[in-house]
């Protein structure tokens, strides 16, 4: 390991020893759902946001409130609604009679941590109104541009059933989500230490705060120094053009399985991903496992599978798992 190397290293080490803490407190809360925990970390590190689909009654709520507790961060639950509006969310100009004028009445988008609930159940107007918030951290009310705080992370949910009165995020507004994130049911020892923990009337379970705003914008600035090879970077190069081209790497009978591949969006969130996921290791450099590590919540939401596909019974997971096996690994 070079000179280079090793310095950053130590700096990831000495830095990140606060992911440990996080972790920790959060653990007094949550029990099991690391793997979300995880992400979500990530997405505050790398500056992006989380798309997660489970059923309900998995703590996708808790977590992130717990999060934002952990964070001494300000936190706001969106519950997304066919009647809701743009200026629910964003906020409006509010007449003043006396005074003859507007004054601006800022919405729950004004948060550190957002999580909208439910986002397929809002309209098109509502979904574009949150996700040009997230892609231009900031919003216009009237004549004024506001921007958001900074950390800015929204973890929106889809439910998998009781898909009566959604409305499906198209395909580009998906694409702006750095992760998508599939959580599952407790395992049976975790469901238990559930019961154990949280089955009382009235006990309220709240996270100190281990950490502040400020740590975690210092941290981006070291995920941004975290070393990353030549070659790993033509590895996600290729993990990408796999997608696009699955011929070229020996994979021709994922070509009819795929209707639109991987985006350039893709390249640039899974090398952040990977660098924050190393950071997370306390590592100073990225590994080919970090990479496969993450590439699935990357890529999941962006490789849009064929009617073929779906007639074979074939997830964009399936194909995504099939492209890690087959690429070379440097």
């Amino acid at each position: 390991m070079s000179t280079g190397i090793t310095l950053i290293n130590e700096k990831v080490k000495k830095e990140s020893v606060f992911i440990q803490n996080l972790h920790s407190e959060i653990s007094k809360i949550i029990v099991g759902q690391d793997y979300l925990i995880t992400r979500l970390m990530i997405g505050l590190l790398a500056n992006g946001h989380i798309l997660v689909e489970g059923v309900p009654g998995l703590a996708k709520t808790l977590s992130i409130k717990t999060l934002s507790q952990a964070i001494n961060t300000k936190f706001q639950r969106i519950q997304f609604t066919p009647d809701l509006l743009p200026a629910d969310l964003i906020g409006t100009l509010v007449y003043n009679p006396k005074e003859g004028s507007f004054s601006t009445k800022k919405g729950p988008i004004f948060a550190n941590i957002i999580l909208a609930d439910e986002i397929n159940r809002a309209p098109a107007k509502v979904q574009s109104a949150l996700l040009e918030a997230m892609q231009e951290r900031q919003v216009t009310i009237g004549d004024s541009t506001y921007a958001l705080d900074d950390p800015f992370l929204v973890m929106a949910t889809q439910n998998p059933i009781e898909q009566e009165g959604t409305y499906p995020l198209p395909e580009a507004q998906v694409d702006r989500f750095m992760l998508k994130v599939n959580i599952t049911y407790p395992s049976m020892n975790e469901e238990y230490q559930i019961l154990k923990r949280m089955s009382f009337t009235g006990k309220k379970n709240q996270a100190d705060p281990v950490i502040s705003p400020k740590d975690i914008i210092k941290a981006r600035g070291v995920v941004d120094e975290i070393y990353m090879d030549e070659k790993l970077e033509k590895y996600i190069l290729d993990i990408i053009f796999a997608t696009r081209n699955p011929e070229k790497y020996k994979l021709e009978s994922l070509k009819s399985l795929i209707q639109y591949p991987a985006s350039p969006r893709a390249t640039i969130y899974l090398t952040l991903a990977s660098k924050a996921y190393a950071f997370i290791q306390a590592r100073g450099y990225v590994t080919p496992q970090d990479v496969k590590s993450i590439g699935l919540d990357v890529l999941r939401h962006r490789v849009i599978i064929s009617y073929e596909a779906e007639a074979e019974e074939m997830t964009s997971d399936d194909i995504i798992k099939r492209i890690f096996e087959e690429v070379e690994v440097p």
